[in-house]
Parts: structure tokens; C-alpha cells; sequence
């Protein structure tokens, strides 16, 4: 489509209501607006693509932008303004006229009853390529006047650093790019670390791009407190009832809150079945036996879900060597892990507290074993009160035993 064609059609450019829903409630909490040109024939073409062209000028933006949502305002202040109305803003285009256009328009609204509190303006991280700092004074005074920000996030090359400097009410991520339901834990571990962020910074993290039910049990098990996309609701031309999807999300949540427990109800029997086995294997070890001898005894004693044990102290440092479990099933000692300082580690000085006070041992997250490149698990086991020992539990055992994945 000629962008030319969309500017002398303005009044073909109709906006559409994406709902976005909150996890707390199942109900729409808002709608973006996604502008769309209607052609002679009724058909509908989206104009996502004319936000993202540099090519196009810098007032055609501006002119279709403010068309835009002057009409969507219209819709939205002869509603009850319950909801909150989302508005898309390159920051480029943004920083333009330094966002005199979309102030001019809010103010204008909020004489005849817009509550600015209702309106989030987003942005795409990736179009934040210069000029940050004069884009965080205006975002700072645009939330003394009570809009609130969402910043889209790009997995790929995402700055943390500029998402806290910003400071975003919401940071957005993409569901999107799970393709054919897969569930690339690379990306979970990114999208785990924006959650722990954004719960830092007081911002809430929204999924959009949700068409699919493993997408959205995606969302809900990192962090999302909002959610977004077909699976749940179209696009509508007008405003929809705020339970229209609450009742197959409920079902949904269920169906998660049940799978999840039947998860750590598998984790917590075999932290439980291998604290037995170590309660009967202990007393059989010798106090006269070195740090490797003792690694050995325990490894061939758990050969049928380890593959890797050490010893370390209070303070990480790793007093044994490795005892690995080769192709043949047989046990020997790796020499270099003596001396290892594991302290920096995540969780390490919390899981040393815990076992010291629980008297048990403890069963870690998945992670990727840097030297197998594979996802194992860790088993830690208090043998006295400065010492522990560690397993490690290879993907082939985990994938065997349902729940532990």
C-alpha cells in the first residue's frame, strides 16, 4: 500500500481495540490501539508497517498518529472509562516535536474529562537509539501528569540498563516467537530475569503475541501479569464486555495450578527419596576417608541419577575433587574442580542457610551444565555442619521421571 494513498484516506483509518487482560482478575484491564485502513471493498489491512518506515515523513507520522487517536479518545471518553487505553509512539517520532503533538492532544482531552491515568503511551525499545536522555526527562514529566509508560521489550538485544533508567510502569515482551509451541528455555531464563527486574523497579510485565494455550502458560509461569493476543480476544472495532475471555482463562489457570503441583510434588519426593538414601549411606562412610574417597563411596552408591559430585565448605571453596561418571557407567576423579570458589553462584549462601537449618537436602532449578551443555539439576546434601556435598542430575534421568522438567 502507497502511504500517499493512506494520507489522502484518512477517514478509511479506523482504529481497533486489542484487549489486554490482567492476570489477577481474567478480566480486560485495557485496549491498545492498532490502526487499520479500510479499503473500498471492506477489507482490512493493518498499518503497523507505516509507524516503522523511516523512509516515510516525519509529519505523515504525526498526521496519521494524531488522526488516530483522536478518534480512538472520542470512543474511549464516551465510554466509562474503566479500562486504560494503550497508544503506540516510535520514540523517534516522539521526540520529534519533544511530544508536544500527543501533549497537546491528552491536555486538550483531559479539559473535557480524559483521566490521564487511564492512558499508557508505548514504546519500542529498539527505536530508542539516541537522544535516551532527553526521552527520560520527557517520560518523567509525562508521569507527573499521570500517563504511564510500557516499554516493548526485544529479547535479542534488550538494554536492561535503559529499561531502568527509564523506569516503565509496564515492560512488554513478546509470546510471539515460540513457534509450533516450542518452548525454548533459553528465552525463559531471559524472560525470568525481566521479571525479577521489573518486579524491582515497580513495573508490571505484560506478554503480547499469545496465540496459542502452551503461549499462554508461558506468560503465567514467567511472571505476567497481563496477557495479550488471539488465543484470548481479536481486535474489535468497538469496546467488548471485560469477562468476555475470563471463563476459558479460569479453566486455563486451573489446568497450570494443577500441572504445577504435580511438578513439585515430583521434585519434593525425590529430594525426600535421596535424603534417604544419603541417611542410610552416611554412617557407612569412614571419618578417616579423604574428601575424594567419600565423593567416590557417594557417587557409586547414587550412579543410577548422578553423574557428577563434590564437596565444598560454607564458603564455596570445593575441598574434593570431581568424582564423573563416564560412558561406561563406571566412576572416576577430575582433579581441577579442587579448590573451585562456587561462591558467586546463584543461591549458594540461601541453599548453605537452609540446609544448615532444615537438616536436608535441597534440589535446584534447571540450568545448563556449561560443560555438557545440557539441562541438568543440582542435589545438595548438608554431610556435617560446614560441609556439603553436591550431585549432579543429568537431562537423560529428569526427562525419565515425569514432573522434574
Amino acid at each position: 500500500m502507497d502511504p500517499l494513498e493512506v494520507m489522502l484516506n484518512l477517514k478509511q483509518v479506523i482504529p481497533y481495540y486489542q484487549p489486554v487482560i490482567s492476570a489477577d482478575t481474567q478480566l480486560i484491564a485495557g485496549y491498545e490501539v492498532l490502526p487499520l485502513f479500510q479499503e473500498e471493498n471492506g477489507n482490512l489491512k493493518q498499518l503497523d508497517w507505516f509507524f516503522d518506515d523511516g523512509s516515510i515523513p516525519g509529519d505523515f507520522h504525526l498526521e496519521l498518529n494524531n488522526d488516530v487517536q483522536q478518534k480512538a479518545l472520542h470512543t474511549f471518553m464516551e465510554s466509562d472509562q474503566s479500562m486504560n487505553l494503550i497508544f503506540y509512539y516510535n520514540a523517534r517520532l516522539l521526540m520529534k516535536d519533544d511530544g508536544e503533538s500527543l501533549l497537546t492532544l491528552l491536555q486538550s482531552s483531559a479539559e473535557k474529562g480524559l483521566d490521564l491515568h487511564k492512558i499508557i503511551i508505548e514504546i519500542k525499545e529498539a527505536s530508542i537509539t539516541e537522544q535516551s536522555n532527553d526521552l527520560r526527562k520527557l517520560i518523567k514529566y509525562m508521569k507527573t501528569l499521570g500517563i504511564r509508560i510500557a516499554i516493548d521489550v526485544e529479547q535479542r538485544n534488550a538494554s536492561l540498563e535503559r529499561l531502568v533508567q527509564l523506569e516503565p510502569n509496564i515492560v512488554k515482551v513478546d509470546a510471539g516467537f515460540l513457534e509450533d509451541d516450542l518452548l525454548p528455555q533459553l528465552y525463559g531464563d531471559v524472560h525470568h530475569s525481566l521479571s525479577m527486574l521489573s518486579r524491582k523497579i515497580g513495573a508490571a510485565l505484560l506478554f503480547k503475541g499469545i496465540t496459542t494455550y502452551n503461549q499462554l502458560n508461558y506468560a503465567w509461569r514467567h511472571g505476567g501479569h497481563y496477557y495479550q493476543g488471539s488465543y484470548l480476544k481479536q481486535p474489535e472495532a468497538n469496546f467488548v464486555a471485560a469477562d468476555c475471555s475470563q471463563e476459558k482463562i479460569k479453566a486455563d489457570f486451573q489446568r497450570f495450578v494443577l500441572f504445577e503441583r504435580k511438578k513439585m510434588k515430583a521434585q519434593l519426593e525425590l529430594t525426600n527419596w535421596i535424603n534417604e538414601q544419603f541417611k542410610a549411606m552416611l554412617p557407612s562412610v569412614k571419618p578417616e576417608s579423604s574428601y575424594d574417597e567419600i565423593i567416590l563411596k557417594i557417587g557409586e552408591a547414587c550412579t543410577s541419577f548422578a553423574f557428577r559430585v563434590y564437596i565444598c565448605n560454607e564458603e564455596g571453596i570445593q575441598l574434593s575433587s570431581n568424582a564423573e561418571k563416564n560412558t561406561e557407567g563406571e566412576w572416576g576423579l577430575q582433579y581441577e574442580g579442587k579448590n573451585k570458589n562456587w561462591s558467586w553462584r546463584p543461591y549458594f549462601f540461601e541453599n548453605v542457610m537452609r540446609m544448615n537449618v532444615e537438616k536436608k537436602g535441597l534440589l535446584s532449578d534447571l540450568y545448563t551444565d556449561i560443560e555438557r551443555d545440557e539441562r541438568i539439576r543440582t542435589y545438595s546434601f548438608p554431610i556435617s555442619d560446614i560441609l556439603y556435598v553436591f550431585l549432579d542430575i543429568p537431562y537423560a534421568y529428569l526427562y525419565e521421571q515425569e514432573g522434574l522438567l
